[in-house]
C-alpha cells in the first residue's frame, strides 16, 4: 500500500512540476525570413547636368515569409553611382515567390516607397518599383535578376525599365508572443525547453560623430566639421566577428540634408575582464545631401572603436575613422562617442557562468504614415508634407520604451527629405478588454532636404497615440503631435497611421 501511495504522490509532484513548466516557459517561435542586397542602373532624365551618368541605386532589404509563398518586408536604398550621391529612400516590399523546381523560383513583387534628394527630379518622392526575376537557390544564400521598372509618380521625371540583380540569405529568427514581455525565469528552467540553444549576440548603439570635411570639391563646405546623429545595430557572427548596419543624419554644421548608410563587418577584442573592447571595422555604403559632393554616392568607412563598460550590458564608446570616396575627392576624417548597449538573446546554452536568469523583452517595429499639415519651405509656398516612416521600440520595462525611427517624404513637393530620430516614450497597459493601450514619445534628431526649413538640421518631435491589437502580433497605430525645427521655420502638427509588429525576445541576465 504504501508502495502504491508512494508512486502516486510522485506521479502528482512530477505532473504538477511539468505542468508548471509548460505554463510558465513561453513557447519560442521561429519567423522564417530573408536579407536582400540589389543593384540596378536608373538612366536618368534630361536635366541640368550635361550627359549625366546612369544612377547606380543599391538597395538592403529585410523580408518575412509567410504561407502560399507570400513575403512583405521593409528595404532602403541609396545611390552609389552616376551624379545623385546622397540619393537615398524607404519602403515597404511585397511580393510571391514560387520554385518551378528544388532550386529554380519565380519572384514577383512590388516596392513601394519614398525619398530623393541630390537634386533630382523626385517630385513628392513617392515611387514604385516592380520586379519580376528568376532566381537560383543555393541553399546557403539565392541569386536572381530580371526586369523591374521604377517610377517617382508624383510628379517626378525618373522613370525607367531596368535590370536588377539580388543576391538573398536565408535570415530566421525566434520569438516569443508579446504577452510573454518583462517575464523573468531561472536559467535553469529553460533547459528542458527548445530555449536552450546557443544565444545570439547583438548590440545596439546611439551615437554622436563630428566630421571635418576635406578634399578638393567642396566648395563653401570645405573645412568645415558636420555634427552627426545616428543608430548602428551589430550581429555577431562568433565571439569575435561581427557585422554591422549604420544611419546617420547632419543635425549642425551644414545646411540640413546630409545622411549616411553604412554595411560592413569588424573584430571584437575584449580585455579588462570584458569590461574594456577594442573593435575594429571597415563599411562600404552611401553617403551625401546638404550640399556635400560625394561623387556617385559610394563611400568607404575605417574605423577603430574603444569601449568601457559603465553598469551591466551598458558601454561608453569612443571612436575614431575616416569616411572617404574611392577617388579621395571627398575625405573626413570622423571622431565620435557613443553609448552600446550588448544583449545576449532567444538561447541559454552558454558558458558565461554570470548568467542566472531569462527576461523575455518586448520589441516593435512600426511602419506608418506621416502627415504634416503645414510643412514650411525655405522658397515654396507652404503645404502639406506626407511621409513614409519606420520606427522601431525596444522596452526598457512594461511602462517605458526607447524608439529609433527614420522618415523619407513621398507625397507634397518634398522628395529629397529625411529623417533620423531617437527617443523615449511612455504607454498605458492595455485596456478595454485588452484590446487598447495609448503612449506618448518625444524623439529628436536630424533632418532636412526637400526644401523644408529645417535649418542645420535638428527637429524635436513629440506625439501621443494609442494601438488597437488585431492579432498575437499586429496591432494598428493612430497618433498626433508637433514638430519642431531649431534654426529654421518648421513648425506644424502633425498625424499619422499605421501598422505595429510586436514580439517578445528572450534576453539573458
Amino acid at each position: 500500500m504504501k508502495k502504491y501511495i508512494f508512486l502516486f504522490t510522485f506521479t502528482l509532484i512530477f505532473t504538477q512540476i511539468l505542468f508548471s513548466q509548460t505554463e510558465i516557459i513561453p513557447e519560442k517561435i521561429t519567423q522564417k525570413g530573408f536579407a536582400k542586397i540589389d543593384f540596378l542602373s536608373i538612366e536618368m532624365p534630361i536635366t541640368n547636368i550635361p550627359n549625366e551618368q546612369n544612377m547606380g541605386f543599391t538597395g538592403i532589404h529585410y523580408n518575412l515569409n509567410f504561407k502560399n509563398s507570400f513575403y512583405t518586408g521593409v528595404g532602403i536604398y541609396g545611390a552609389i553611382s552616376g551624379d545623385r550621391g546622397g540619393f537615398f529612400t524607404l519602403g515597404i516590399n511585397a511580393g510571391l515567390k514560387k520554385y518551378l523546381s528544388n532550386n529554380f523560383y519565380l519572384d514577383t513583387g512590388l516596392h513601394f516607397g519614398g525619398g530623393g534628394g541630390a537634386g533630382a527630379p523626385d517630385g513628392g518622392g513617392a515611387f514604385i518599383l516592380p520586379h519580376f526575376n528568376l532566381g537560383y537557390d543555393f541553399k546557403n544564400f539565392s541569386i536572381n535578376s530580371g526586369w523591374s521598372y521604377v517610377n517617382f509618380f508624383d510628379e517626378g521625371a525618373i522613370k525607367n525599365h531596368q535590370l536588377n540583380f539580388s543576391i538573398e540569405i536565408p535570415l530566421d529568427f525566434n520569438y516569443a508572443k508579446y504577452t510573454s514581455a518583462e517575464k523573468e525565469i531561472d536559467i535553469e528552467k529553460f533547459k528542458m525547453t527548445k530555449w536552450n540553444q546557443k544565444p545570439k549576440k547583438n548590440s545596439l548603439m546611439v551615437h554622436f560623430n563630428n566630421l571635418k570635411i576635406k578634399g578638393n570639391t567642396q566648395g563653401i563646405n570645405n573645412g568645415k566639421t558636420i555634427k552627426l546623429a545616428g543608430f548602428e545595430f551589430t550581429s555577431y557572427i562568433n565571439n569575435n566577428w561581427f557585422t554591422f548596419l549604420k544611419v546617420d543624419g547632419a543635425y549642425d554644421g551644414i545646411r540640413a540634408g546630409y545622411m549616411d548608410v553604412f554595411l560592413g563587418g569588424g573584430y571584437h577584442l575584449s580585455l579588462n575582464k570584458n569590461n574594456t573592447n577594442i573593435l575594429a571595422k571597415l563599411g562600404i555604403g552611401a553617403a551625401g545631401g546638404g550640399g556635400i559632393n560625394t561623387d556617385g554616392g559610394f563611400l568607404l568607412y575605417p574605423d577603430l572603436s574603444i569601449e568601457q563598460r559603465v553598469f551591466n550590458d551598458l558601454f561608453l564608446t569612443v571612436n575614431k575613422g575616416y569616411l572617404l570616396t574611392p577617388s579621395k575627392d571627398f575625405y573626413t576624417s570622423t571622431f565620435g562617442l557613443g553609448i552600446k548597449y550588448y544583449l545576449e538573446r532567444n538561447g541559454v546554452k552558454t558558458n558565461n557562468t554570470s548568467f542566472t536568469k531569462g527576461k523575455f523583452k518586448g520589441f516593435d517595429v512600426i511602419l506608418k504614415q506621416d502627415m504634416y499639415l503645414n510643412a514650411q519651405r525655405m522658397t515654396n509656398p507652404t503645404e502639406a508634407m506626407h511621409q513614409i516612416s519606420l520606427q522601431v521600440n525596444f522596452d526598457l520595462n512594461k511602462t517605458i520604451f526607447v524608439a529609433g525611427q527614420t522618415s523619407f517624404a513621398n507625397f507634397g513637393d518634398a522628395g529629397a527629405y529625411a529623417e533620423g530620430l531617437v527617443g523615449l516614450g511612455i504607454k498605458s497597459k492595455l485596456l478595454f478588454n485588452n484590446s487598447t493601450n495609448f503612449f506618448t514619445q518625444i524623439l529628436g534628431g536630424a533632418a532636412g532636404g526637400g526644401n523644408i526649413s529645417t535649418g542645420e538640421g535638428l527637429i524635436i518631435k513629440p506625439s501621443a497615440g494609442l494601438n488597437y491589437k488585431l492579432s498575437n502580433n499586429l496591432k494598428l497605430r493612430a497618433s498626433a503631435g508637433y514638430v519642431k525645427a531649431k534654426g529654421g521655420d518648421l513648425s506644424t502638427t502633425f498625424i499619422n497611421f499605421g501598422i505595429k509588429y510586436n514580439i517578445s525576445l528572450l534576453k539573458l541576465k
